[in-house]
């Protein structure tokens, strides 16, 4: 039996306010809420390895038990269930309280190792912070959810874990892109695992109401219970912490950058002090690389949260919670060391993986233009990212041919007009390769260990929904299994890992999504 320890709740102060209506919640960090049962929950997927890290075995989790506590139904002995408060600025723009809309704890589990993770029920039903929503989520933005989040462990990107997907057998009115047209579609709830779900919205919330005491609480709390090994005096651990927050965000982002995936909705309430990636929803993969391309609807005019940006956009983020923190800092300078952290580890990180990716044994400081002349002309030629750098690995430096990647190009017209110019970038990428001296089985097996070969492409996430809302659940299993192993050729598996075909490029799911997606 997994054991509960809810430290949270025990060590922050709670909402006097125990009824479940929408409300400003101050002076505390939580509210006591109960998830809204459902009337035929059905178990229809679940990741063995997050069931493995909490020492659930598939029985236990198919259990009458579990199934009543993954669905709102009930409650298992230990668990606390709860919704907490936190603020942010979307779109660039302050947005006051925001808070877990439709997220609702079951509380701190701790497992057999001593690993503490936060279970979170997402589409649970309507918590205090919920305004004018109904706390549920569908099928479509649930499948997302629960698939991306393992893809990405896989892919070794730092991110927030799913536990099991389920169906609710309700329906939940939705109006997918905000145009008018609201339909009824089926509901789900997606139970997902993390060390802890603080996000930099927790401190900002506090500070912009001026309560410096729930602010301190806050970050004492967050550094003993998800930081333990920081000490010192508090304005000591305040600094260190946020240091590190910077590091582990630019790491983070560097691995997204990696792989070509794009969060698309980057405000400060989805960021994750542990450097998680987390709030699985407008995402998407650059098929064709576009630096400017975004997943999301909502972000198609400003592209605030393109691909390019997101370096930008998380060293801005991480100013806001700097500005947070200053409230109680002793020394606000002293931040300003964080957030060149963010910029040295960016650097450092993305020269690192990107020497990796394009086969260097390690970055030279003239190989910048070598690279980037390679990303522009992914761009302009309409070449897909994911293919590009898997099939290059393949190239022999010896004799380079274009062959292994003439299947990337999404446009015959560009393929026959760019080919002369990627021809010869080969060219002096093979010399730039064997200057290393290295065996090719070395460069080859490095540049496989970071280009994988199947990412969750948004047409193979919308293929699987479309079945799903039709009663056939297979694909998704079929994806869960493929993404466990993404740097491994999987035969049988190959259409898993073609380009985005001509179809998708505009269907709705496939290419553009909104938040409610």
């Amino acid at each position: 039996m997994l054991r509960f320890d809810n430290r949270l709740v025990r060590e922050l102060p709670g909402d006097a306010d125990t009824r479940n209506h929408p409300r400003q919640v101050t002076g505390a960090a939580w509210s006591p809420v109960a998830p809204t049962p459902v009337v035929a929950p059905q178990l229809i997927a679940w990741s063995r390895e997050m069931a493995n890290t909490l020492d659930l075995g598939e029985r236990e989790l198919t259990s009458p038990e579990w199934l009543a506590a993954l669905s709102g139904n009930g409650v298992l002995p230990g668990m606390a269930t709860y919704a907490t408060c936190y603020g942010g600025h979307q779109f660039g723009s302050w947005a006051r309280q925001l808070g877990d809309g439709r997220a609702i704890f079951l509380g701190e589990a701790v497992n057999r190792a001593g690993q503490r993770f936060e279970l979170q029920l997402k589409g649970a039903g309507p918590t205090p912070y919920s305004r004018r929503a109904d706390g549920r989520a569908v099928l479509r933005s649930s499948i997302r959810e629960f698939l991306c989040s393992e893809a990405m462990h896989h892919l070794g990107v730092p991110t927030t874990r799913a536990l099991a997907l389920l169906t609710t057998g309700e329906a939940v009115v939705r109006d997918m892109f905000y145009d008018g047209n609201p339909v009824a579609e089926p509901g789900a709830i997606v139970c997902r695992v993390a060390p802890s779900f603080t996000r930099f919205g927790h401190f900002e919330l506090p500070a912009s109401r001026g309560d410096e005491a729930l602010l301190r609480q806050m970050i004492q709390f967050t550094i003993d219970r998800d930081f333990p090994e920081i000490l010192g005096d508090p304005g000591e651990r305040l600094v260190q912490w946020f240091g590190e927050v910077c590091e582990r965000t630019a790491r983070l982002v560097v691995h997204w950058m990696r792989v070509g995936f794009v969060h698309g909705v980057m405000n400060t309430d989805n960021m994750s002090i542990l450097g998680l990636t987390i709030d699985y929803g407008p995402y998407g993969w650059v098929d064709n690389f576009d630096p400017a391309w975004t997943p999301n609807t909502t972000d198609a005019q400003g592209r605030r949260y393109c691909f390019a940006r997101q370096p930008q956009i998380a060293r801005w983020n991480l100013e806001r919670l700097a500005e947070a923190l200053g409230r109680v800092a002793p020394d606000t300078e002293a931040l300003k060391a964080g957030l060149e952290r963010f910029n040295e580890t960016y650097s450092q990180e993305f020269q690192r993986s990107f020497a990796a990716k394009f086969g260097f044994a390690a970055w030279h400081e003239d190989d910048a233009p070598l690279v980037e002349e390679a990303f522009d002309l992914l761009h302009r030629a309409e070449i897909d990212m994911t293919l590009f750098f898997r099939r290059l690995a393949d190239v022999d430096p010896r004799s380079p041919d274009i062959t292994a990647l003439a299947e990337a190009f999404y446009d015959a017209n560009k393929q026959a007009d760019y080919l002369p110019t990627l021809e010869a970038w080969l060219q002096r990428w093979a010399g730039r390769v064997t200057s290393d001296g290295e065996p090719d089985n070395t460069r080859r097996k490095r540049m496989n260990t970071v280009n994988p070969v199947y990412v969750l492409r948004n047409y193979l996430a919308q293929q699987a929904i479309d079945r799903a809302e039709q009663g056939d659940p297979s694909m998704i299993h079929e994806l869960l299994e493929v993404v466990r192993r993404p740097y491994d050729e999987q035969p049988g598996a190959e259409s898993f890992a073609q380009k985005r075909p001509d179809w998708a490029r505009h269907k709705p799911g496939c290419s553009m999504l909104s938040c409610s997606s």
